[in-house]
């Protein structure tokens, strides 16, 4: 084992109860100068339109995340021993101001890029994924791999307002971050504002993969298609909790009933390795409507096995 990487705090050797809270039980760093994967938070939930909290979901997930071991159980991989994986703390967020708020987001992702590090981070509601791709798309458009409820491509709210956690895909379309033609939605359902909801994502290019067609299909068939979609140029990942029943996740702001399993949560993320991965975050944990924890061990859970595709990805192009 290369003794330059960081190594996660050994739970037969501390409790898990014990020490500082970190993702994964990792050391926290201050800057993501020689690591291959920043773990970092972002606090914010500026953009919620009804049930605000999901600004408490990156300490809830450290908390949770001392459950998480060294190994994957089914690709065998243990990504601490072939990446520079560590804690970088949460981006600066400004709760009362929205649009500065997104700029300090970009910024704090900007710097970990600088460093040629992988951001994978947890919201924060995903208003937040804006900035983070304004931070990894600056040299031309991403495909991006969305699980979701919900399509996050409606134009403003209550008018006037463009930035709230149901429009970040459009402005990321609008401001040439996305490649339309390279955009995978998975799991949207539940009840929708008007008929024509998803019209204007639907003509730009975005393949929506209704939970009706994910049923019909089941994981491989439909991860076969996001591939051949997404095909080998970068892309990014990002996964709402509320894409999981509420049943295994209650702990979000706009839950959808009729949600994935856990289990199949699990085996869509596995399938999806082999992509080209510029970064990926968990966003939409909101710790005040959970209980007994249980969102945010899923959400440090996705989180892990986001991270075991990433440390594969570049373990191969060693």
């Amino acid at each position: 084992m290369d003794s330059k990487f960081h190594q996660p705090v050994d739970g037969a050797q501390v409790p898990r109860f014990a020490g500082h809270a970190t993702f994964m039980r990792l050391p926290a760093v201050a800057s993501a100068a020689g690591l291959d994967i920043a773990l970092v938070g972002i606090p914010w939930d500026g953009g919620t339109t009804n049930r605000a909290g999901a600004r408490h979901g990156p300490r809830e997930v450290r908390n949770l995340s001392s459950l998480i071991r060294s190994t994957h159980p089914v690709f065998k991989t243990e990504p601490f021993k072939v990446t520079n994986v560590a804690d970088v703390g949460d981006v600066s967020v400004n709760p009362i101001d929205l649009l500065d708020g997104l700029k300090r987001i970009e910024e704090g992702i900007s710097e970990i890029v600088s460093h040629g590090a992988l951001p994978l981070s947890v919201g924060g509601d995903h208003l937040t994924t804006l900035p983070v791709l304004r931070a990894v798309a600056k040299t031309g458009p991403v495909g991006l791999i969305h699980f979701d409820a919900h399509s996050d491509t409606n134009d403003t709210y209550f008018g006037t307002n463009p930035y709230t956690h149901g429009t970040p895909f459009r402005r990321a379309i609008e401001e040439g971050l996305l490649d339309p033609h390279r955009i995978v939605q998975i799991g949207i359902r539940g009840s929708i504002y008007e008929p024509g909801e998803h019209d204007w994502a639907k003509a730009q290019g975005v393949r929506i993969i209704y939970m009706e067609e994910f049923i019909e299909r089941g994981a491989q068939s439909v991860i076969k298609d996001v591939k051949d979609i997404i095909g080998t140029s970068p892309a990014y990942l990002t996964f709402d909790i509320d894409s999981i029943d509420p049943s295994m996740a209650p702990g979000t702001g706009t839950p959808e009933i009729g949600g994935f399993t856990t289990r199949e949560a699990q085996q869509l993320i596995r399938l999806l390795d082999g992509v080209n991965l510029v970064g990926a975050d968990v966003v939409e944990v909101a710790p005040p409507f959970d209980l007994v924890n249980m969102t945010s061990i899923v959400g440090a859970t996705m989180m892990f096995e986001i991270l075991c595709i990433m440390a594969r990805q570049i373990e191969r192009g060693r």
